[in-house]
């Protein structure tokens, strides 16, 4: 695979991961350091991981997986949209949702990058070649970008997070929702 093609299906699978972190980095509204830069490194790894993963198991794991991945995806970005916009209606003392608990970073990792298994399933497809060389340099392209963009995502986030004078956090779970149904629909075919 060219390096061309790897960037444009990185920059790609990266899209859901900034979207997802101008939501936290707007909650936020500060810098982080050690949630963010799990998150960073999260979102990074699981895509790349993914990707490697749906090569390397493409003929059993695609076989079970490829007709429910896009409602998995949905599922856990729904939950989370849910909680959020709760969390955004609920008296301030009462308000707990932080996206930069690890346990969200992690779901929102796995959400955002199970559509990235798909990529590395239609890799095995395209006879790349033999070995973990054939695909090392997609693997490696799509993390790179994915933490570029969700490091981008999260400046972005806090930079608008600062000038908004209320919560965001309902917003952020409508945006989660509805990077869910977008899913949902590419999926199912149902966009033209």
């Amino acid at each position: 695979m060219h390096l061309t093609e790897s960037i444009l299906i990185g920059l790609a699978l990266a899209m859901d991961c900034f979207a997802v972190s101008i939501t936290a980095g707007t909650i936020a509204k500060r810098v982080v350091a050690r949630p963010m830069l799990a998150m960073i490194l999260a979102f990074g790894f699981f895509q790349g991981a993914m990707v490697l993963a749906g090569w390397y198991v493409s003929s059993l794991f695609s076989r079970i997986l490829a007709p429910v991945d896009h409602w998995i995806a949905f599922a856990l970005l729904s939950v989370i949209g849910i909680q959020m916009i709760r969390e955004g209606f609920s008296p301030k003392e009462e308000a707990k949702f932080n996206p930069f608990d690890y346990k969200v970073i992690l779901t929102l990792a796995v959400a955002t990058s199970i559509d990235a298994m798909a990529v590395g399933v239609s890799m095995a497809f395209m006879q790349l070649g033999n070995g973990w060389e054939a695909v090392a340099q997609p693997v490696i392209v799509i993390a790179a970008l994915s933490s570029l963009l969700t490091i981008a995502g999260l400046g972005a986030g806090i930079l608008a997070g600062r000038k908004i004078p209320f919560s965001m956090t309902p917003v952020g779970g409508i945006i989660l929702i509805g990077i869910g149904i977008k899913i949902i629909i590419e999926h199912l075919n149902l966009w033209p």
